[in-house]
């Protein structure tokens, strides 16, 4: 093999020796590298022998040489030392190493074979088709067969990356348009290979303009063998951008057309440029695409592409429906866990208001939403403050066959007592009353109650409270009566208060006094606590205990004169009660008052 490698050079060895000065100039230099320890610096001995390395076909004509062919570790200390030298000194070229590749397969040193292929490639030299034949042969003659596959598919992949470089060449081409560049293409007479497309894309990928020049190249001579799924999802990955984006949904129709399916991790890359670039349009029109084939998608998918269409840009609710149209289409079940997630996006963004619309949207592409879902999006959009919209909410859903619980409009009925609104939340009581009855309406009321009290003052609220008891039955909780008393009382409206003690007997509580003794003892007057008396009064007689509190509060107040006047207008059992008496004489004679008088 070696042999025909040195004959195949025709006259150009001898004719390259012939320049130097003395024939034995190779001889020389095997002699000079035959010992194991040539000189430190062997220059001078090969000027004097009259080679001249530093001419480009010195160290190829020379490695051919029969001196240093046939003395192979010669060869390969002149190549290593060679190697070592500035290229002034010595030029090694792509036909340099080419050169040693054919001795070093010829020999079978596969390491040194390997190595120069490596220290090639990093000096950007291919292995030449006179070298690969060559040292094919001799790894097959020596039984190397592992060797010669590997030199196979080196050199193949070698004849890949420079197709592929001639190709991207001609793309770059920076003063040919992309008819010109067609007709470069066509007439390169590379062959069209699913790894040329994929080393193309790769290099040029990032300018789009060049890989559709490429595309349509490709799509004019690809022959039957090529992997037209390949293909497509390559320039999916590389057109599926803002800039690129009806060619983009041109290649999603040629692949439609042709059955052909994404690539998941091109989907991924694709639609994760689409959300950040907030095309949400585009990448709903993705998944749709890629709903085809069900089994390419997840929840997963669905549930994240749901979440950015909620969050992203503009809120479109027709978005909405279509992308949970194409996921519910595709046979899958589109659960309420869908909806809890969507409403974390939602409040993660401030549209907790958009709730109601949003889960309609949902409903209109295959979401069956229960009673427990739309409540959710009513407390949503209370939350946000969207009341009138939430109350415009709850009629519809009720309308279209839902029961909403007391809770509900509870709900809606605290929001609007803690708003400006308080008039609406009177409203949406009696209207809670009307669907509802009138049972476990304490919660409401006692909020209710507060938020007429704060905005429109103890009175209005007394008004509201004292018709709902006693036109609608409504029971309030003992809390409330006592906040509306001592509200009340302490706005100096007695007459009412005493109505509401008279509503909180009514509901079988306990009379709650403590506001009426602590206001009537400062600035009341005896009718005042007459009215108190007989409000408390058991069966019509008062309350001794009553009358004992009233004159120690009066006595505390230094009021004695009321106290006095009160008394006067008591009961006989109540004047004559020993404790009572008592208590008077001691205010006489300045003592201390009594703790406590008996009930009896």
């Amino acid at each position: 093999m070696l042999r025909a490698a040195l004959s195949s050079g025709g006259g150009r060895l001898p004719a390259i020796l012939s320049r130097h000065r003395h024939l034995s100039g190779s001889s020389s230099i095997a002699a000079l590298f035959s010992d194991p320890s040539p000189p430190a610096d062997p220059s001078a001995a090969i000027q004097s022998a009259g080679v001249d390395l530093s001419h480009p076909d010195t160290v190829p004509a020379l490695l051919l040489h029969p001196d240093l062919a046939g003395n192979y570790a010669a060869a390969s200390r002149f190549f290593s030392w060679a190697a070592s030298q500035p290229p002034a000194a010595a030029a090694l070229n792509s036909r340099s190493f080419n050169s040693m590749l054919q001795l070093a397969a010829a020999n079978g040193d596969a390491d040194r074979f390997w190595s120069l292929v490596s220290d090639m490639r990093a000096r950007g030299y291919g292995i030449s088709k006179p070298a690969f034949r060559a040292a094919s042969e001799s790894f097959r003659a020596k039984d190397m067969a592992r060797d010669a596959d590997l030199l196979q598919e080196t050199y193949a992949a070698h004849a890949r990356n420079a197709a592929a470089a001639e190709v991207c060449k001609i793309l770059r081409s920076p003063d040919k348009d992309e008819a010109s560049k067609l007709a470069m293409l066509g007439g390169s007479g590379i062959e069209v290979t699913d790894e040329l497309v994929a080393l193309v894309v790769e290099k040029v990928g990032q300018f789009p303009p060049q890989a559709m020049v490429f595309f349509r190249w490709v799509e004019q001579s690809a022959g039957a063998g090529i992997g037209w799924a390949k293909v497509y999802n390559a320039m999916a990955r590389v057109l599926g951008r803002e800039d690129c984006i009806e060619e983009f949904r041109e290649v999603l129709r040629k692949m439609r057309g042709k059955g052909l399916q994404m690539e998941r991790d091109v989907y991924v890359t694709v639609i994760d440029r689409f959300l950040k670039r907030k095309m949400v349009e585009d990448a709903v029109d993705l998944f749709r695409f890629m709903t085809g084939r069900p089994e390419n998608l997840s929840v997963e998918d669905f549930m994240f592409l749901l979440k950015k269409v909620v969050v992203t840009g503009d809120l479109d609710l027709k978005l909405v429906t279509r992308l949970v149209r194409c996921f519910h289409n595709a046979g899958n079940e589109v659960k309420a866990s869908a909806f809890d997630a969507v409403l974390k996006s939602l409040r993660s963004v401030g549209r907790l208001g958009e709730s109601g619309r949003v889960l309609m949207a949902m409903e209109e592409g295959g979401f069956a939403p229960g009673l427990v879902d739309h409540e959710k999006a009513f407390i949503s959009m209370c939350d946000a403050g969207n009341l009138e919209e939430a109350r415009d909410y709850l009629a519809s859903v009720e309308k279209s066959g839902y029961k909403f619980g007391p809770n509900i409009w509870s709900f809606l009925v605290q929001k609007y007592s803690l708003g400006e609104n308080v008039d609406m939340a009177v409203t949406c009581f009696y209207e809670m009353l009307e669907r509802n009855g009138n049972e476990n309406m304490g919660s409401a009321l006692e909020v209710l109650v507060s938020g007429l009290y704060k905005k429109k003052g103890a009175k209005e609220a007394f008004k509201v409270t004292k018709n709902l008891v006693s036109e609608k039955a409504v029971v309030p909780w003992q809390s409330t009566y006592k906040y509306l008393i001592h509200k009340l009382t302490r706005q100096g409206h007695l007459k009412e208060a005493f109505e509401v003690l008279d509503l909180m007997k009514s509901n079988g509580f306990p009379p709650f006094i403590d506001p009426f003794i602590a206001q009537i003892s400062k600035s009341g007057t005896v009718d005042d606590a007459l009215c108190l008396l007989n409000a408390t009064a058991l069966k019509g007689l008062p309350s001794r205990r009553v009358y004992g509190r009233l004159f120690q509060a009066l006595f505390k107040e230094g009021r004695h004169e009321i106290a006095q006047q009160l008394l006067a207008q008591s009961p006989a059992n109540v004047q004559n009660h020993a404790d009572v008496r008592d208590l008077f004489d001691r205010m006489k004679q300045d003592g201390p008052v009594a703790a406590a008088l008996a009930d009896g």
